[in-house]
């Protein structure tokens, strides 16, 4: 880890004067600053790449460094601070550090950031600490959404368009698009009359004569919720072949989620990693997940999201599903993991296309976005997609996340 001192020598070649004080920077600019540190799945670190940890989770030390490069990268230091830094006994004396722990403090105010101890309702946080006992860092849901916020302007400003409201279906019912069309009130529709098909009815045949098919009703285009679960693979090879592939489906995750919280509010997402195994993340901690020494047992991901849209419910459904490899792991009866890292194994890919079978019974598409052109996976997703009636996109970690926004936000997502 670097030292304050190697910190600020390397950073001490050129600034321009700063006006300001740091004390201005708001919470949100703040954790606008710290964003690549508080997403980095790994790849930054040359260890950690090769030999992932997948409980890794910096600490209150890290968040310091993290913040403390942001602002000499921004030059937002002043250069009497720096010079009052380098030659320092102690950093807890300068006015930079007494600033940037005032910047870590105005994110736990805000209520972006907390340390174990913090939360009365979660008293396992008192022992989350590291080897040597430091404070690890955990964001909240709502630091996650302002992330996913950040993401989703950046997405859709590279998309030149704004998000939409409802997903649309090939059938009609009464409702607030209007389409042009009548048909005569059932009982169970909403009253909304087309007064002048109605008073037509009335003319010819008279008040006292009316009947429930005399009413006429204006048809609009049929709008239903989506349920959504995402997959994300975080096994090992998402960091290892010379580019970062996880931290850009973690960031179209979080656009995702917030897209969905502010103009889809009648749909509902969850997100799952799968790896060896397969489990579910809440949102908040999906910012700092890590890719693991994993293998990739897809058939325990699409297990777990078809057990979580049964329980989350909804007319509509559908499974995102981010990889950069073919299956290589599933779960035998017995528990133990079954690995297969060669080729397409002949049980694990029956196997998970039987999951794949009963995705598309239950009405549920699969749509994959393939981070990766090997043939195995490519032969797999081509098969997956013809089982489910899916799409299947060819991306690369720079514009996965145009790629499933655009196929969100076209809705294309058809009901089976």
């Amino acid at each position: 880890m670097c030292t304050f001192a190697n910190l600020v020598k390397v950073k001490a070649v050129r600034y321009t004067r700063y006006e300001g004080g740091l004390e201005d920077l708001s919470p949100e600019e703040v954790l606008a600053l710290l964003e690549d540190f508080l997403l980095d799945s790994g790849f930054s670190d040359p260890f950690q790449r090769y030999d992932p940890d997948p409980n890794r989770a910096p600490t209150l030390e890290d968040l310091y460094d993290a913040l403390l490069q942001a602002l000499l990268r921004n030059e937002l230091v002043p250069e009497d601070w720096l010079r009052e830094a380098r030659f320092a006994n102690r950093k807890e004396e300068t006015r930079l550090y007494r600033a940037i722990q005032n910047l870590i403090r105005k994110l736990e105010e805000a209520g972006y950031v907390r340390f174990p101890g913090q939360d009365p309702t979660d008293p396992a946080q008192g022992g989350y600490r590291g080897e040597a006992g430091e404070a690890r860092l955990e964001l909240t849901e709502k630091a996650s959404d302002f992330l996913g916020l950040k993401s989703l302007r950046e997405l859709l400003g590279a998309l030149g368009r704004n998000p939409p409201g409802l997903h649309p279906t090939p059938h009609h019912a009464p409702g607030v698009e209007k389409t042009g069309e009548t048909k005569a009130w059932d009982w169970g529709d909403p009253l909304e009359l087309n007064v002048p098909e109605t008073l037509k009815k009335a003319a010819a045949k008279g008040l006292e004569n009316l009947d429930q098919g005399d009413l006429i009703i204006d048809l609009a285009e049929y709008t239903a919720s989506m349920s959504t679960v995402v997959l994300l693979d975080c096994s090992h090879s998402m960091i290892l072949y010379g580019e970062d592939r996880f931290t850009p489906a973690k960031r179209v995750a979080l656009a995702l989620a917030h897209l969905i919280r502010t103009q889809f509010p009648g749909d509902r997402v969850r997100f799952v990693l799968f790896h060896d195994k397969a489990e579910e993340i809440p949102l908040s901690r999906l910012p700092l997940a890590q890719v693991g020494p994993y293998h990739t047992n897809t058939k325990a991901g699409l297990e777990l999201a078809r057990t979580l849209l049964k329980k989350m419910g909804g007319e509509m459904k559908q499974i995102i599903l981010i990889t950069d490899g073919k299956p290589s792991a599933i779960t035998l009866p017995s528990g133990e993991i079954y690995k297969n890292a060669w080729g397409l194994d002949p049980l694990i890919l029956a196997e998970t296309l039987k999951e794949a079978t009963l995705a598309r019974r239950e009405g549920i598409p699969i749509h994959t976005f393939m981070l990766a052109r090997e043939p195995e996976l490519l032969a797999f997703v081509k098969k997956l997609s013809q089982i489910t009636r899916g799409k299947a996109y060819l991306t690369h970690p720079g514009n996965i996340g145009r790629y499933l926004l655009l196929d969100f936000l076209n809705k294309k997502v058809r009901r089976n």
